[in-house]
């Protein structure tokens, strides 16, 4: 048994070594067809694309990805070898709503935002736009949204099973009413509603209220040419952005006008990066029909940290996506250097 794993997935190296006769690490973006050939099981991030070049004549019979996203999987080749392939949906979503929360204190600290005044859109409302409104919802507590709309275009067209919510509504409306919008689906280029440069140059034109535009979800749901010019003609105001149309190399006049900036990192909790490894074993361990008993846990937060009284400062304290960004501002060519070493961040104290 034979295990090929991008190098830079956390806490997963000794228990790998219990369940293969070889585990071989590498970084994701230079995994190759002559490494995976004779392996078994593949783990990857968002860097590996796993397709025909890649697979082809290889004895790969699964896939895991340790993302919640997965267009780096040509899925209908996987699906027509009879490769098994699977995501981890859901795994970083309390850390991307923690980045997006926490994006929206600094601009009330920095911008005179104010949150109870603001209605926030959130287009996409899977794991991760769910965790997202129970962030921001309101509350008694004037540092949550005033008011949220809810818009999925995917359950526009695949309503499911759930408790009833009056705030879900149109992308037109969302347009039409929101201070803030903030996307969370998936990138798609087919189907009955693809993602694909969803907010593009007809989007902006429908802005009336010049918002805030978050985007944590994936670079290629923004047109950013179109964003750049909706920001020169003033249709949108600041814009916090985390993935790029073309990661590793981002546009530099939307790094240098973002309020906020950074390398895809939204999701990149320590208590994220867990969840995802404790899921990708249980994949494997059900492919290789064993127990799953290894317990997965991040590293504690340093006893020696002097917590502030005020939970918008706590929250800061834990992370402040300001820091991510000066790097990445200062040094737009360390992208992947960035993500690839990360620093310890828990969700909670």
């Amino acid at each position: 048994m034979k295990i090929v794993v991008d190098d830079k997935i956390p806490y997963i190296q000794s228990a790998l070594k219990q369940l293969a006769d070889e585990v071989v690490t590498k970084a994701g973006s230079e995994i190759t067809a002559s490494d995976v050939h004779d392996a078994d099981i593949l783990v990857v991030r968002t860097r590996t694309r796993c397709d025909q070049k890649l697979l082809e004549n290889s004895r790969v019979r699964l896939i895991v990805t340790a993302t919640i996203g997965y267009d780096h999987l040509d899925t209908t080749y996987l699906d027509a070898q009879g490769i098994q392939w699977t995501n981890c949906p859901g795994c970083n979503a309390t850390s991307v709503a923690q980045y997006v929360r926490n994006s929206l204190y600094l601009l009330q600290q920095e911008r005179g935002l104010h949150l109870a005044d603001c209605t926030l859109g959130i287009i996409g409302v899977g794991h991760v736009g769910t965790a997202v409104w129970e962030k921001t919802r309101p509350d008694e507590n004037a540092n949550t949204a005033g008011r949220i709309l809810l818009c999925d275009p995917l359950r526009e067209h695949f309503p499911l099973e759930e408790k009833s919510c009056t705030d879900w509504c149109s992308i037109e409306r969302i347009q039409e009413e929101a201070d803030i919008i903030t996307f969370h689906t998936p990138l798609t280029t087919d189907g009955p509603a693809p993602t694909y440069h969803m907010a593009d140059a007809d989007f902006f034109r429908q802005l009336k209220r010049r918002p805030i535009l978050i985007n944590a979800a994936r670079g290629g749901i923004i047109d950013e040419s179109a964003l750049l010019r909706a920001m020169n003609e003033g249709l949108v105001g600041d814009i916090i952005i985390d993935t790029w149309e073309q990661e590793p190399r981002i546009n530099p006049e939307l790094l240098h006008r973002a309020f906020i900036a950074t390398p895809h990192i939204a999701g990149y909790s320590a208590d994220g990066k867990a969840n995802a490894t404790r899921m990708t074993l249980g994949a494997i361990c059900q492919f290789l029909g064993r127990a799953m008993d290894f317990n997965i846990q991040p590293p504690t937060l340093p006893e020696t940290m002097v917590w502030a009284e005020d939970p918008v400062e706590q929250a800061l304290q834990l992370y402040d996506p300001h820091t991510d960004s000066e790097q990445l501002k200062n040094n737009p060519d360390r992208f992947e250097w960035f993500r690839g070493h990360y620093p310890l961040r828990r969700e909670y104290v």
